[in-house]
Parts: C-alpha cells; sequence; structure tokens
C-alpha cells in the first residue's frame, strides 16, 4: 500500500542523525544546559557548539554520542537551529528545563510521553518514529518485515535513503521502547526514556507487538496537549473534531498512544475538567465530538501541559 500520506510536506524525511543511540535519560537536560551556557558567553555565536574539537570534553562523550545528543535535541524540539547564530533554546524546552522548570532533572513521567508524542504525533526529524505508529497497523511487529515495509514506504514517496539507513533507524525506533535485554548492554537497560511507557513489548527475539489500552501515566493535561497540536494539523481552524477523528485519523492521541476507544471516551469526556472549558466534549443526535474557543492561545496549550505536571 503505498504511504504517501505522510503528513510530511512542511517536515523534511529524516532517517538517521542519532548515530544509533536512543535517547537517554538527561540528554536533552544536557543539551538544553550546554546551549544556554553558550548562549551566555555569545548568544550571536554558538554554531560550533556540538562540533568544535572540545565538544566531546564539554559533554563528557564521544564524538557520536555528542551528535546523538544534538539530534535528539533538536527532534524533540528543546533547542533549534538558527542559521545565523547557531543553537538556541525553545519556549518548551526553558519550560521544562529553565529556571523553576517544569522537570528539570527529567524524572516526572509526562516528560516520557511528550517526548514521544514530539517524535511520534509531531516526527519533525523522526520519520520512522510516525510511520511505525501511525501506519504501522498490525498488532504484532518482526523487524525483517518492519525494514521491508519501511524501504516500500521510502521508495513509495521517492525518498533516496540507504537500505542500511533504514534497517538502523528501525533497530534504534525499536531499542528506544524495548532496550536490548543482553547481558553485553546493562547500561541501555537502564537507561532508556520511552522504555518506561511500555508501549511496545518484545515477544521474542526481533519480535515486537504494540501495547494497546489504557496508559495510567498518562496524565489528561498531555492528552489535551497532544490533541490540540493534531487539530491545528488535521483540521486548523475549526471549531469542532469528531470522536472518530481523535481515536483513528492518523497522528491523532488515539494511534500515537496506542489507546482504544474505551481508553479515548474516558479522556474525551474528561476534557472539560482537564482543560478548565477551553475543550468540551459532546455526544447529542449521536454527534460525538470535541468543541474548542477558537481564541485558543500558545499560552492555554503550554497551561494543557502545565497540568500535567501536577
Amino acid at each position: 500500500m503505498k504511504q504517501d500520506d505522510l503528513k510530511l510536506k512542511d517536515n523534511k524525511p529524516q532517517f538517521s542523525g542519532h548515530e544509533t543511540f536512543p535517547l537517554r535519560q538527561l540528554w536533552l537536560k544536557k543539551a538544553y544546559s550546554k546551549v544556554q551556557e553558550s548562549l551566555e558567553i555569545n548568544p550571536k555565536n554558538t554554531r560550533g557548539l556540538f562540533s568544535n574539537d572540545d565538544a566531546i570534553v564539554k559533554f563528557g562523550v564521544g564524538k557520536n554520542m555528542v551528535s546523538a545528543i544534538r539530534h535528539w535535541a533538536l527532534a524533540c524540539e528543546i533547542i533549534d537551529e538558527s542559521d545565523e547564530f547557531g543553537y538556541v533554546t525553545t519556549p518548551l524546552g526553558d519550560r521544562l528545563f529553565g529556571d523553576n522548570g517544569l522537570d528539570p532533572f527529567q524524572e516526572h513521567p509526562t516528560t516520557a510521553w511528550l517526548i514521544h508524542w514530539k517524535l511520534a504525533g509531531e516526527g519533525k526529524r523522526s520519520t520512522t518514529w510516525r510511520w511505525l505508529f501511525n501506519y504501522v497497523l498490525e498488532q504484532t511487529l518482526d523487524t525483517e518485515s518492519l525494514v521491508e515495509n519501511l524501504k516500500n514506504f521510502a521508495k513509495d514517496n521517492n525518498y533516496k535513503i540507504s537500505p542500511t539507513s533504514l534497517k538502523r533507524d528501525i533497530e534504534c525506533c525499536l531499542r528506544s521502547y524495548v532496550p536490548r535485554s543482553s547481558e553485553d548492554s546493562p547500561e541501555e537497560i537502564s537507561d532508556s526514556v520511552l522504555g518506561e511507557l511500555s508501549l511496545i513489548n518484545q515477544t521474542s527475539r526481533g519480535h515486537f507487538e504494540f501495547s494497546r489500552g489504557n496508559k495510567k501515566s498518562l496524565r489528561d493535561g498531555l492528552f489535551a496537549y497532544a490533541l490540540i497540536n493534531f487539530w491545528e494539523s488535521h483540521s486548523p481552524g475549526t471549531a469542532t473534531i469528531s470522536f472518530e477523528s481523535i481515536a483513528h485519523e492518523y497522528g491523532s492521541p488515539g494511534r500515537v498512544f496506542k489507546l482504544d476507544e474505551a481508553t479515548v471516551l474516558d479522556r474525551v469526556q474528561g476534557l472539560n475538567d482537564a482543560t478548565k472549558g477551553k475543550l468540551n466534549w459532546s455526544d447529542t443526535a449521536g454527534m460525538k465530538q470535541v468543541s474548542r474557543k477558537l481564541e485558543l492561545t500558545e499560552k492555554d496549550k503550554f497551561n494543557f501541559l502545565v497540568s500535567a505536571y501536577a
């Protein structure tokens, strides 16, 4: 099946950059802090932060890991890159890791869910993550089939990516959610950011399955934040969105978080309280939908996120 409707019109497809390293604990915080330090020293030039000869010393890891840290911080929108000046922190990065940040040591489960949403829901630098959680419909997964299907997806969309790069990207994506269990990699087992979400389970070597249903650590505020981001991509400028879209549409919270219909229904029924009336659920005359106030501001959206840390 041709999968050319993956909404990447504004995003350049990307299948590399992580140097095969899954995102580890405190990498985002480290990237944020180093960019902040560089901005304080010279706000008009932070271009060489991740590439200068002293980057290995500054970050305390090898060259490839420095590149991986840069990639993940950009993919999660904790930092941004300016052609003119170099790297800057983002409003999201400031809110999470800045002075009086929501989660300065990346300990709260909401941060892991937010990272997953950025990678699989928005997917601006993580095409494989978005593809896997939105366009792979099978419950059970195996590495070989995933690699072959991703090759077909890339071919259908005229992406010039080597098969080796695609294979590495799939393997990194799976390890992000299911760390290696072999004795030779204990660091990855204990240091996984997304593994705690239990979205993918390994059933045997090379075989996996999605874990669908209720996700107790997913807070209503984060669900609302994701819903608004999806809404603005899927149906910008509209006052209502259907239950069907929220639960099943490509890029929707239902798909990205692997929620069943009953769980999505519970979530949308609680939106009025969770958003203090900014979003409202209705089920009248067979019309199941969520309505919103069209003057919803960026501050309102951040407030949804903030409530998930309460």
